[in-house]
Parts: structure tokens; sequence; C-alpha cells
């Protein structure tokens, strides 16, 4: 279960950034995205606290982070034209391979 845990504290993890984002805009929804960030947050770091009973702390929290930081990086090129290049590529599966060592080990 402390996997399945770690997975959902990853994809809130995405969710933050996403919610400062859309927060930053100058609409009215502005505060339902910061609310939707905290939200993301609170539910993330919950999640890796169950996680670490069982997960050793420097696996887990390197995992997390890794999870969010792809999961960004996606969402941002899919969502917010961010920019689509082979170096950057690159650089999110040597996150991915780290990730799937970590699990390995």
């Amino acid at each position: 279960m402390a996997w399945t845990y770690l997975i959902l504290a990853g994809l809130f993890e995405i969710g933050w950034p996403i919610g400062l984002k859309l927060g930053g805009t100058e609409s009215l929804s502005r505060l339902m995205w910061i609310g939707f960030a905290a939200v993301c947050m609170i539910a993330s770091g919950f999640l890796l606290l169950l996680a670490q009973r069982e997960i050793p702390m420097g696996t887990a929290y390197a995992i997390w982070t890794g999870i969010g930081a792809v999961g960004a990086f996606t969402v941002g090129i899919i969502a917010f034209g961010d920019a689509n290049t082979a170096m950057r590529w690159a650089s999110v599966a040597l996150i991915t391979a780290g990730i799937i060592g970590l699990k390995m080990a």
C-alpha cells in the first residue's frame, strides 16, 4: 500500500504547480486555483507521510519529487506551450531512469 500512497502523492505533487500557474491569472477563478494548489500540497504531503512508514525516506522523497517533476514537465508542454526540445526530453528520461532505479533497489 505504501507504493500506492507514494504514486498518489506524486500525482498530487503535479497538481499544485498547475494550480499556482492558473492562479496567477487575472481571472475570477484565481482563488479557486490557488485553493486547488493548497489542497494538492496538503494531500501530497500527507500521502508522502503515509508512504514513508514503509519506504525509506530518501527513496520516497526522490520518487515523489521525480513524479512531480516529470508530470509538471509533461503538463507544461501539453497545456502551457513550454519548450519541447530533445535536450529537455533527455533530461526527463534521466529523471525517469533514476525513479525506476530507486524502485528496483
